[in-house]
């Protein structure tokens, strides 16, 4: 069957979700940048018929390569749906985290995805966002037979942190003895052996060590708002705001469809695409 264009004529672009999520690598001029790639978005797909995607492959359960081999993960098998809902084939490129968005500013990719979501101004000025399809805040975790339900109950209470993260400066605001930590299997371990109480922690990498460890004796006791939480989608450079509104369109067709729910479940055990 031959592939559908990606773009039938005008549309009406779509309201995005506001930007956020977790960043990392190389940074980004502040000035809004111009792409060194000549052409839209829209017009390389139609001609290729393939979107080119920058993910790194190494960052389970994200994008990972399984024990055959395979690339996969939740963002790579929702960016695989996106593309069939669009009719276009997909090729990803790996590539390391540092060098993932300087790629994606030269041109190198079509769109980068691998839990991108644009928090910071720089990148604002620089990339844009589609809707979101994953959506992550702070959770609090304790052992199944603790009495802490929420973040003001770990004031004097032993909280096992990484004393350089976020998590930990939030903990330590809210009164928290941190017990120091280097990352989050340490800290759900010290827990499960009393050795600390809580810790606060991403949403996301907590759901994962969970989904792999159902008999790990803790749970999340509490969790962000939802106007606290940060969404990551498809990251495309600034000026293709067409691409932007069809990717847009294909993810809010994948959350009706229940395509997202399904491989929320599938790689974190909870769907993750409702904020």
């Amino acid at each position: 069957m031959m592939l559908k264009k990606f773009i039938l004529g005008g549309m009406t672009a779509l309201v995005l979700a506001a930007c956020g999520g977790s960043e990392g690598g190389s940074g980004a001029s502040s000035a809004p940048a111009q792409s060194a790639v000549s052409g839209s978005l829209i017009e390389r797909i139609n001609n290729k018929g393939t979107v080119t995607v920058g993910t790194e492959g190494t960052y389970a359960p994200f994008t990972y390569h399984d024990k055959d081999g395979k690339l996969t993960g939740y963002d790579v098998e929702v960016t695989r749906a996106v593309a069939e809902k669009l009719g276009v084939k997909v090729e990803f490129k790996e590539t390391q985290w540092d060098s993932m968005m300087a790629g994606l500013k030269a041109g190198r990719f079509d769109v980068v995805a691998n839990q991108v979501g644009l928090t910071s101004p720089e990148r604002q000025a620089t990339f844009d966002k589609s809707e979101p399809y994953s959506w992550s805040g702070a959770v609090l975790v304790a052992r199944n037979d603790s009495n802490i339900k929420s973040i003001a109950d770990i004031k004097g209470v032993k909280t096992a942190q990484s004393l350089t993260s976020n998590y930990g400066e939030k903990a330590k605001a809210a009164g928290a003895d941190l017990v120091a930590v280097d990352g989050l299997a340490q800290s759900l371990t010290l827990i499960e052996q009393k050795r600390a109480d809580a810790t606060l922690n991403d949403e996301l990498a907590v759901l994962d060590y969970l989904k792999k460890n159902p008999n790990a004796g803790v749970k999340i006791v509490w969790s962000a708002p939802a106007d606290e939480k940060v969404g990551s989608g498809l990251i495309v450079n600034k000026g293709n705001d067409e691409a932007v509104a069809k990717f847009s369109t294909a993810i809010n067709e994948l959350k009706a469809d229940g395509t997202l729910k399904k491989l929320g479940e599938q790689f974190f055990g909870k769907d993750i695409s409702v904020q």
